[in-house]
């Protein structure tokens, strides 16, 4: 039986001393291994095109270019990467913006460096990763039941009929992306699956 060969990651954060901190964890782990660094967004969209890591762990701020401008970068050119975004903001809006940026999974600052492993390997694998309550806090809308602009393109191609792997291919996201929108958009209609999302749909059109 062939050997799996590590994850190949990328790490990009401003702070020198949080992304060598970051690289020697990654580096003393067997599964994993830090193919390049990046201190600003411009040299981490160099990196991913250059390396092709499988995941690349993205700092939230970082100079030149934000996380989720880097994200939507990543997501317009097709880059097949996992991202996960490392911030020290734990607020809705923060972690709302990683999402519709098309982040894979948020992992804070002050979690543990298991918890920051753990993310990496879970985003790889194809889960979606954020922190307990997430959920939660970026169902909420201050102006009600409102759907955001991303979960209402992903209603529309849902009501046209086309499949989560469809949806994710036309909006450029990943499929854990348009599942987590789909279950938003779910959860502020009312409604339990695509059949009666889809009817809403019509009926308000």
């Amino acid at each position: 039986m062939a050997e799996t060969p590590p994850l190949r990651v990328v790490l990009a954060d401003d702070h020198a001393l949080l992304l060598e901190g970051l690289r020697a964890l990654i580096s003393a782990e067997p599964d994993m291994r830090v193919v390049a660094t990046a201190t600003d967004g411009e040299r981490l969209l160099d990196a991913v095109r250059r390396f092709r890591p499988d995941v690349a762990v993205v700092d939230f701020k970082m100079p030149f270019m934000d996380g989720p401008t880097c994200i939507r970068r990543i997501r317009a050119e097709a880059l097949a990467v996992r991202v996960v975004m490392l911030s020290a903001l734990s607020d809705a809006q923060s972690m709302r913006a990683a999402i519709e940026a098309g982040a894979d999974g948020f992992v804070l600052k002050t979690d543990s460096p298991q918890a920051t492993l753990a993310a990496i390997r879970q985003v790889s694998a194809g889960q979606m990763v954020f922190p307990q309550g997430a959920r939660r806090w970026l169902a909420a809308d201050p102006h009600g039941e409102r759907l955001s602009d991303r979960e209402e393109a992903v209603l529309e191609l849902l009501a046209e009929g086309r499949s989560n792997a469809e949806i994710a291919r036309a909006l450029r996201m990943s499929a854990n992306t348009v599942k987590f929108h789909l279950r938003n958009l779910y959860s502020k209609l009312g409604v339990t699956n695509r059949t009666a999302a889809a009817a809403l749909y019509h009926r308000r059109s």
